[in-house]
């Protein structure tokens, strides 16, 4: 997953983006409102983490114009606000959930996760195809009984294609999904984490196949 960070607090920005890379996303941070609707102009995201109160232009104008646009990114909203008609106006303006200063990292992980699982339509953390199974929430792969080890971004590419199986997922999505201001994903790095993928899911009963000018899709034999 890939995630825009909106806060203009220099220390609550890196420690949000900190804690998100943590968790094995790919995470941009911006300061302000302006800087928050260049980033969306150009790039793709999962979801944003948004603060309302930020300089040039607000949270609610930034949300407003997403959705207008009709970006689909979910949007979690941070506000030191807890009132009842300042959470209704961001829920109605299009937020996907709403989460009060001071807050628990943790909680805020936790609903960024279960933001992800309503969006795939399921109320699972786990993701099956054959005899696969990979833990959003741990980022866990099991082939069987058998636990195949990951990198962060071979746990993404999995859960990419794990998430629609039989789907065909564009190389343009890999790419957008997998990189981030600080570390560009090429096509090339595409293929060789898919070449590392096939070898550790050899003999799991999948097939990664490969559909010219498209992309991939993970096929159960």
């Amino acid at each position: 997953m890939r995630v825009l960070v909106v806060e203009d607090d220099p220390a609550l920005r890196l420690g949000l983006s900190r804690m998100l890379q943590a968790e094995g996303w790919q995470v941009d941070a911006v300061t302000d409102g302006e800087f928050a609707l260049t980033a969306t102009a150009t790039e793709h995201y999962d979801a944003a983490v948004l603060d309302l109160g930020l300089p040039r232009r607000g949270g609610f104008e930034v949300l407003r114009n997403w959705r207008t646009q009709g970006k689909d990114l979910a949007v979690v909203i941070l506000t030191a606000s807890d009132g009842l008609q300042s959470r209704l106006r961001g829920l109605n303006d299009g937020a996907d959930d709403y989460l009060a200063k001071p807050f628990e990292p943790e909680e805020l992980v936790a609903r960024l996760r279960a933001i992800a699982r309503r969006r795939r339509g399921s109320s699972s953390n786990l993701l099956v195809a054959g005899a696969l199974s990979f833990n959003t929430d741990t980022r866990e792969l099991r082939n069987g009984d058998e636990r195949l080890p990951l990198s962060p971004r071979e746990a993404a590419l999995v859960e990419l294609l794990m998430a629609s199986p039989s789907t065909a997922v564009p190389k343009s999505r890999i790419i957008s999904t997998m990189s981030s201001w600080e570390s560009n994903f090429s096509a090339n790095a595409v293929e060789i984490y898919v070449l590392k993928l096939r070898r550790k899911l050899a003999g799991a009963g999948v097939n990664i196949v490969t559909l010219r000018g498209v992309g991939y899709a993970l096929e159960v034999r």
